[in-house]
Protein backbone atom coordinates (compact mmCIF):
# COMPACT_ATOMS: atom_id res chain seq x y z
CA UNK A 1 0.00 0.00 0.00
CA UNK A 2 1.46 3.26 -0.96
CA UNK A 3 1.74 5.65 1.90
CA UNK A 4 -0.45 8.50 1.57
CA UNK A 5 2.20 11.77 2.72
CA UNK A 6 1.20 15.00 3.21
CA UNK A 7 -2.32 16.38 2.31
CA UNK A 8 -2.47 18.04 -0.36
CA UNK A 9 -3.05 22.27 0.15
CA UNK A 10 -6.56 24.04 -0.22
CA UNK A 11 -7.34 25.00 -3.79
CA UNK A 12 -6.57 28.12 -5.74
CA UNK A 13 -8.41 31.26 -4.33
CA UNK A 14 -7.97 30.25 -1.15
CA UNK A 15 -6.48 32.80 1.75
CA UNK A 16 -4.94 31.74 4.70
CA UNK A 17 -5.59 35.16 6.43
CA UNK A 18 -8.41 37.31 7.05
CA UNK A 19 -9.93 39.22 3.51
CA UNK A 20 -8.18 42.44 3.84
CA UNK A 21 -5.12 41.90 5.97
CA UNK A 22 -3.25 43.56 3.62
CA UNK A 23 -5.85 46.33 2.86
CA UNK A 24 -4.14 50.02 2.51
CA UNK A 25 -0.72 48.63 2.97
CA UNK A 26 2.19 48.93 0.09
CA UNK A 27 4.00 46.05 -0.76
CA UNK A 28 7.20 45.71 -3.13
CA UNK A 29 8.00 42.37 -4.49
CA UNK A 30 11.14 42.11 -6.62
CA UNK A 31 11.08 39.38 -9.15
CA UNK A 32 7.53 39.31 -9.06
CA UNK A 33 6.53 38.41 -12.52
CA UNK A 34 7.78 34.97 -12.64
CA UNK A 35 7.15 32.03 -11.07
CA UNK A 36 7.13 32.43 -7.53
CA UNK A 37 7.67 35.68 -6.83
CA UNK A 38 4.49 36.14 -9.05
CA UNK A 39 2.93 33.25 -6.81
CA UNK A 40 4.00 35.88 -3.89
CA UNK A 41 2.72 38.95 -5.17
CA UNK A 42 -0.63 37.55 -6.22
CA UNK A 43 -1.54 36.47 -2.57
CA UNK A 44 -0.56 40.12 -1.61
CA UNK A 45 -3.01 41.73 -4.14
CA UNK A 46 -5.50 38.55 -3.02
CA UNK A 47 -5.68 40.11 0.64
CA UNK A 48 -5.64 43.48 -0.67
CA UNK A 49 -2.76 45.38 -0.85
CA UNK A 50 -1.22 47.22 -3.41
CA UNK A 51 1.63 45.97 -4.71
CA UNK A 52 4.55 46.76 -6.64
CA UNK A 53 6.17 44.15 -9.31
CA UNK A 54 9.70 45.15 -9.83
CA UNK A 55 11.71 43.68 -12.22
CA UNK A 56 13.97 44.92 -15.28
CA UNK A 57 11.81 43.02 -17.65
CA UNK A 58 8.46 44.77 -19.23
CA UNK A 59 6.87 41.60 -20.14
CA UNK A 60 7.48 40.18 -16.48
CA UNK A 61 6.32 43.42 -15.20
CA UNK A 62 3.28 42.98 -16.96
CA UNK A 63 2.19 39.34 -15.98
CA UNK A 64 2.81 40.16 -12.55
CA UNK A 65 0.36 43.00 -12.82
CA UNK A 66 -2.25 41.13 -14.52
CA UNK A 67 -2.29 38.31 -11.86
CA UNK A 68 -2.17 41.09 -8.86
CA UNK A 69 -5.20 42.64 -10.22
CA UNK A 70 -7.04 38.89 -11.07
CA UNK A 71 -6.54 37.84 -7.52
CA UNK A 72 -7.22 41.02 -6.07
CA UNK A 73 -11.05 41.63 -6.93
CA UNK A 74 -13.54 43.20 -4.91
CA UNK A 75 -10.37 43.21 -1.72
CA UNK A 76 -9.89 46.52 -3.44
CA UNK A 77 -5.60 45.16 -4.39
CA UNK A 78 -4.19 47.32 -6.98
CA UNK A 79 -1.33 46.90 -8.86
CA UNK A 80 2.05 48.81 -10.66
CA UNK A 81 4.73 47.52 -12.64
CA UNK A 82 8.29 49.27 -11.72
CA UNK A 83 11.61 48.85 -13.58
CA UNK A 84 14.88 48.67 -11.88
CA UNK A 85 18.19 47.19 -11.58
CA UNK A 86 18.14 45.85 -7.88
CA UNK A 87 22.22 45.70 -8.44
CA UNK A 88 22.79 49.57 -8.56
CA UNK A 89 21.95 51.21 -5.54
CA UNK A 90 20.22 54.38 -7.22
CA UNK A 91 18.16 52.21 -9.68
CA UNK A 92 16.37 50.47 -6.09
CA UNK A 93 15.85 54.23 -4.52
CA UNK A 94 14.61 55.66 -7.70
CA UNK A 95 12.13 52.30 -8.36
CA UNK A 96 11.08 52.62 -4.10
CA UNK A 97 10.47 56.79 -4.86
CA UNK A 98 8.11 55.82 -8.23
CA UNK A 99 6.60 53.37 -5.64
CA UNK A 100 5.32 55.61 -3.19
CA UNK A 101 4.76 58.56 -5.37
CA UNK A 102 2.29 56.30 -7.31
CA UNK A 103 0.98 54.19 -3.93
CA UNK A 104 2.04 55.32 -0.88
CA UNK A 105 4.73 54.28 2.00
CA UNK A 106 6.18 50.87 1.84
CA UNK A 107 5.32 48.81 4.46
CA UNK A 108 6.40 45.35 3.37
CA UNK A 109 9.19 44.19 1.04
CA UNK A 110 9.80 40.84 -0.36
CA UNK A 111 13.54 40.22 -1.72
CA UNK A 112 12.49 38.04 -4.21
CA UNK A 113 14.45 38.43 -7.26
CA UNK A 114 17.72 36.15 -8.35
CA UNK A 115 20.07 34.53 -10.98
CA UNK A 116 21.31 31.11 -10.98
CA UNK A 117 22.62 28.52 -13.53
CA UNK A 118 24.20 25.03 -12.87
CA UNK A 119 27.69 25.27 -13.14
CA UNK A 120 30.98 23.36 -11.69
CA UNK A 121 32.32 25.70 -9.72
CA UNK A 122 35.99 25.12 -11.82
CA UNK A 123 33.86 26.60 -15.10
CA UNK A 124 32.44 29.50 -13.47
CA UNK A 125 33.89 32.67 -14.94
CA UNK A 126 34.55 35.52 -12.90
CA UNK A 127 31.81 37.51 -14.06
CA UNK A 128 29.32 34.51 -13.82
CA UNK A 129 29.99 34.41 -10.31
CA UNK A 130 30.13 38.41 -9.67
CA UNK A 131 26.86 38.45 -11.20
CA UNK A 132 25.12 36.16 -8.95
CA UNK A 133 26.23 37.60 -6.20
CA UNK A 134 25.13 40.98 -7.85
CA UNK A 135 21.79 39.83 -7.69
CA UNK A 136 21.37 37.86 -5.25
CA UNK A 137 23.31 39.40 -1.82
CA UNK A 138 24.01 42.31 -2.98
CA UNK A 139 21.19 43.22 -4.70
CA UNK A 140 18.59 42.18 -1.38
CA UNK A 141 21.05 44.37 0.88
CA UNK A 142 20.26 47.24 -1.44
CA UNK A 143 16.75 47.06 -0.88
CA UNK A 144 16.76 45.82 2.34
CA UNK A 145 18.83 49.48 3.19
CA UNK A 146 16.62 51.63 1.21
CA UNK A 147 13.23 50.54 2.43
CA UNK A 148 14.71 50.84 6.19
CA UNK A 149 16.22 54.30 5.20
CA UNK A 150 12.93 55.43 4.60
CA UNK A 151 10.53 53.93 7.19
CA UNK A 152 13.21 54.89 9.96
CA UNK A 153 13.03 58.49 8.93
CA UNK A 154 9.57 58.33 8.96
CA UNK A 155 9.26 56.44 12.24
CA UNK A 156 7.17 53.80 10.94
CA UNK A 157 7.31 50.22 10.96
CA UNK A 158 7.86 47.69 8.40
CA UNK A 159 8.84 44.00 7.11
CA UNK A 160 10.89 42.61 4.89
CA UNK A 161 11.49 38.88 3.72
CA UNK A 162 14.11 37.53 1.97
CA UNK A 163 13.54 34.45 0.03
CA UNK A 164 16.53 31.94 0.28
CA UNK A 165 17.79 28.53 0.02
CA UNK A 166 18.08 25.31 1.76
CA UNK A 167 21.53 25.24 0.27
CA UNK A 168 22.79 28.31 2.49
CA UNK A 169 23.30 25.35 4.87
CA UNK A 170 24.23 22.36 3.21
CA UNK A 171 26.29 23.70 0.62
CA UNK A 172 25.15 23.32 -2.86
CA UNK A 173 27.45 21.60 -5.97
CA UNK A 174 26.90 22.93 -8.99
CA UNK A 175 25.91 25.74 -7.67
CA UNK A 176 28.56 27.60 -5.45
CA UNK A 177 28.07 31.20 -6.81
CA UNK A 178 24.37 30.88 -5.40
CA UNK A 179 24.75 28.80 -2.19
CA UNK A 180 27.38 31.14 -1.20
CA UNK A 181 25.33 34.44 -1.64
CA UNK A 182 22.40 32.79 -0.36
CA UNK A 183 24.25 31.64 2.81
CA UNK A 184 25.00 35.76 2.54
CA UNK A 185 21.20 36.64 2.58
CA UNK A 186 20.10 34.41 5.45
CA UNK A 187 22.96 35.77 7.44
CA UNK A 188 22.22 39.07 6.44
CA UNK A 189 17.98 38.45 7.47
CA UNK A 190 19.33 37.33 11.10
CA UNK A 191 22.02 40.67 11.33
CA UNK A 192 19.43 43.06 10.55
CA UNK A 193 16.73 41.82 12.49
CA UNK A 194 18.44 41.96 15.57
CA UNK A 195 19.55 45.78 14.26
CA UNK A 196 16.41 46.86 13.05
CA UNK A 197 13.71 45.51 15.52
CA UNK A 198 14.07 48.48 17.61
CA UNK A 199 12.81 50.77 15.12
CA UNK A 200 9.75 48.35 14.41
CA UNK A 201 11.31 46.79 11.31
CA UNK A 202 10.51 42.99 11.33
CA UNK A 203 13.15 41.26 8.83
CA UNK A 204 12.28 37.44 8.05
CA UNK A 205 13.38 34.48 5.72
CA UNK A 206 11.64 32.17 3.78
CA UNK A 207 13.10 28.88 2.16
CA UNK A 208 10.95 27.44 -1.41
CA UNK A 209 11.33 23.68 -1.68
CA UNK A 210 10.20 22.59 -5.17
CA UNK A 211 7.73 24.00 -6.74
CA UNK A 212 7.24 23.19 -10.06
CA UNK A 213 5.81 26.09 -12.02
CA UNK A 214 4.89 27.00 -16.01
CA UNK A 215 8.35 30.17 -15.38
CA UNK A 216 11.46 28.00 -14.63
CA UNK A 217 13.98 28.93 -16.50
CA UNK A 218 16.00 27.01 -19.12
CA UNK A 219 19.44 26.11 -17.80
CA UNK A 220 17.68 25.33 -14.41
CA UNK A 221 14.65 23.07 -16.09
CA UNK A 222 17.64 21.39 -17.87
CA UNK A 223 19.13 19.69 -15.46
CA UNK A 224 19.33 15.63 -16.47
CA UNK A 225 16.80 13.89 -14.74
CA UNK A 226 15.23 17.21 -13.18
CA UNK A 227 11.74 15.77 -13.93
CA UNK A 228 11.88 12.30 -13.15
CA UNK A 229 10.09 10.77 -10.53
CA UNK A 230 10.04 14.42 -8.68
CA UNK A 231 7.19 12.99 -5.94
CA UNK A 232 9.45 10.55 -5.01
CA UNK A 233 12.38 12.87 -3.94
CA UNK A 234 10.45 14.70 -1.30
CA UNK A 235 9.52 12.94 2.11
CA UNK A 236 6.12 14.91 1.60
CA UNK A 237 5.89 12.48 -1.81
CA UNK A 238 4.30 15.37 -3.18
CA UNK A 239 5.89 18.77 -4.67
CA UNK A 240 4.56 22.25 -3.48
CA UNK A 241 2.10 24.08 -5.43
CA UNK A 242 3.37 28.10 -5.64
CA UNK A 243 0.39 29.46 -3.57
CA UNK A 244 1.84 27.25 -0.90
CA UNK A 245 4.94 29.69 -0.53
CA UNK A 246 2.79 32.45 -0.83
CA UNK A 247 0.54 31.99 2.15
CA UNK A 248 3.60 31.59 4.38
CA UNK A 249 5.04 34.75 2.78
CA UNK A 250 1.94 37.02 3.88
CA UNK A 251 1.65 35.07 7.40
CA UNK A 252 5.74 36.01 8.16
CA UNK A 253 4.81 39.70 6.58
CA UNK A 254 1.43 39.94 8.38
CA UNK A 255 0.40 41.52 11.88
CA UNK A 256 0.09 38.02 13.15
CA UNK A 257 3.88 37.61 13.09
CA UNK A 258 4.34 40.72 14.58
CA UNK A 259 6.39 38.99 17.17
CA UNK A 260 8.35 36.60 14.67
CA UNK A 261 11.98 38.48 13.20
CA UNK A 262 15.33 36.84 12.35
CA UNK A 263 13.82 33.37 11.40
CA UNK A 264 13.63 31.60 8.35
CA UNK A 265 10.89 29.24 7.29
CA UNK A 266 11.21 26.39 5.33
CA UNK A 267 8.26 25.44 3.06
CA UNK A 268 9.80 22.03 1.94
CA UNK A 269 7.98 19.31 3.38
CA UNK A 270 11.32 17.95 5.12
CA UNK A 271 13.24 17.69 2.45
CA UNK A 272 15.92 19.44 3.05
CA UNK A 273 16.72 17.56 6.48
CA UNK A 274 15.79 13.98 5.24
CA UNK A 275 18.88 11.62 5.67
CA UNK A 276 19.47 7.62 4.22
CA UNK A 277 20.66 4.92 6.72
CA UNK A 278 22.57 4.14 3.57
CA UNK A 279 23.79 7.00 1.53
CA UNK A 280 23.66 6.52 -2.11
CA UNK A 281 26.30 6.42 -4.33
CA UNK A 282 28.45 9.46 -4.90
CA UNK A 283 28.26 11.13 -8.08
CA UNK A 284 30.46 13.82 -8.98
CA UNK A 285 28.79 17.13 -10.17
CA UNK A 286 30.28 16.99 -13.71
CA UNK A 287 28.88 13.48 -13.95
CA UNK A 288 25.28 14.77 -13.03
CA UNK A 289 25.56 17.82 -15.00
CA UNK A 290 26.76 15.62 -18.10
CA UNK A 291 30.36 17.66 -18.71
CA UNK A 292 33.04 16.10 -19.95
CA UNK A 293 36.42 16.76 -18.33
CA UNK A 294 37.65 19.63 -17.03
CA UNK A 295 39.96 21.27 -19.71
CA UNK A 296 41.71 24.40 -18.86
CA UNK A 297 42.38 25.13 -22.99
CA UNK A 298 38.75 23.93 -24.06
CA UNK A 299 36.85 26.63 -25.46
CA UNK A 300 35.18 27.74 -22.24
CA UNK A 301 36.76 25.22 -20.18
CA UNK A 302 34.77 21.96 -21.35
CA UNK A 303 35.40 19.62 -23.98
CA UNK A 304 31.53 18.95 -24.12
CA UNK A 305 28.33 20.90 -25.36
CA UNK A 306 26.61 21.70 -22.09
CA UNK A 307 23.61 24.17 -20.61
CA UNK A 308 24.81 28.09 -21.13
CA UNK A 309 26.96 29.38 -18.09
CA UNK A 310 25.56 33.10 -18.66
CA UNK A 311 23.69 34.02 -15.67
CA UNK A 312 20.11 33.63 -15.90
CA UNK A 313 17.92 36.43 -14.39
CA UNK A 314 14.70 35.62 -14.07
CA UNK A 315 13.97 39.07 -13.32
Amino acid sequence: MTPPGLDPPPPPGASALPAGTFAGQVVVVTGGGTGLGKAIATEFGRLGASVAVVSRDADHRAAGVASVLAAGGSAGGTALGVACDIRDADSVAAAFSEVEDALGPIGVLVNNAAGNFPSPAEDLSPNAWRTVVDIVLNGTFLCCRELARRAMAAGRSAAILNIGASYAWTGGPGFAHSAAAKAGVKNLTETLAVEWAPAGIRVNGLVPGLFPHEDEVAAIAGVPGRDAGVDDRVPALRVGAPRELGWAATFLCSPYASYVSGHTMVVDGANWQRRNALQAPFVPIREQLERGPFDPDGPDHVRRPRPPTTPVEPD
